[in-house]
């Protein structure tokens, strides 16, 4: 695997330099910069052209949301050289992680994750894939069952898939048709752990017909996994 660069943005510098110093005995990362605030970060970012970001939403002088945002306006739209955005931090409420993702962050952890799982949190970020912390999986499949009211004046315009939309890293995108009921029903149970057997029980259908319902719920979401169809589902204007 190549070597991951990473850039690493958080206001306390005993949490910066520790993770920083933690990071850089992995092998697999290289560690090419730290900055206490998001105006520093935003320096770094365009100097050293990392492949991760981790940023903490508590910055001094702008919200991480904000941060994130700037981050991914940096090369536009070119995705060979745009860096991909974890958030890092112990905010974990719905109105939070729905901003941060909306703003273009890649992945989404709290900060008391084990050290192991965040390293396959940067390297699942890096291959251009979404990684959610198990502890706020639920908000974003919640968000996702929720229909926008389209006759409301803040509903956001859903958007239309195109021949682009399926292609690997892309995420403005959501399906021709919407989930079922049923599929739904079958992602919550995905999230809360259950294995195909077990949502077969729950849902008193058989196997082959719960493997039906994972297969149309990645194949309408254009995801590669399960998360990544979560994810998908609130990036792409499906939720509001």
């Amino acid at each position: 695997m190549n070597i991951i660069r990473v850039v690493l943005i958080e206001k306390h510098d005993l949490s910066r330099t520790g993770l920083m110093a933690a990071l850089q005995m992995s092998k697999d990362i290289q560690v090419v910069g730290g900055a206490a605030s998001g105006q520093e970060g935003l320096k770094i970012v365009q100097a050293t052209q990392p492949d991760v970001a981790i940023v903490a939403l508590n910055l001094p002088d702008m919200d991480g949301v904000e941060l994130t945002q700037k981050l991914k306006e940096i090369y536009g739209d070119r995705e060979d050289k745009q860096t991909k955005v974890l958030v890092l931090t112990t905010k974990d409420s719905e109105d939070t992680v729905i901003a941060a993702f909306s703003a273009g962050a890649d992945s989404y952890s709290l900060k008391d994750i084990n050290f192991s799982d965040l390293l396959k949190a940067i390297e699942v970020t890096n291959e251009g894939n979404n990684w959610i912390d198990p502890a706020i999986a639920s908000v974003v499949i919640n968000q996702a069952q929720e229909t926008p009211d389209v006759n409301s004046p803040t509903s956001q315009p859903q958007l239309k898939l195109n021949e682009m939309d399926c292609a690997p890293g892309g995420d403005g995108i959501i399906q021709i048709d919407p989930l079922t009921e049923r599929e739904l029903e079958v992602l919550q149970l995905i999230v809360s752990g259950c294995s195909n057997a077990q949502i077969a029980e729950k849902l008193y259908i058989t196997i082959g017909t719960v493997k039906t319902h994972v297969r149309s719920i990645l194949n309408k979401l254009c995801a590669n996994d399960r998360t990544q169809a979560a994810v998908r589902a609130l990036r792409s204007g499906l939720v509001s």
